[in-house]
């Protein structure tokens, strides 16, 4: 379990931190036939050449970073069995 968590946890915090670099992310596809609008809608807008664009906010990546540090922590806080 200690490794499950600590493996969790770091994914999460290197995603946080590649937010830091990044400034926004945009998917291109082959086909725009089947796509849903919707679909990862929570951050994502269309640009005008109909291309999804990501743009995550700032405290994004802070909070992916702590919240993975405090996993990790935790990880490492478990008793050995």
């Amino acid at each position: 379990m200690k490794a499950i968590f600590f493996a969790l946890g770091l994914f999460v915090c290197l995603w946080g931190a590649s937010f830091l670099m990044i400034d926004r992310i945009v998917l291109t596809s082959k086909d725009d036939s089947n796509r849903d609008p919707r679909f990862r809608g929570l951050f994502t807008t269309l640009n005008a050449q109909r291309q999804q664009v990501v743009d995550p906010p700032q405290w994004s990546a802070f909070m992916l970073m702590s919240v993975g540090s405090v996993t990790m922590l935790y990880a490492v806080a478990l008793p050995k069995r």
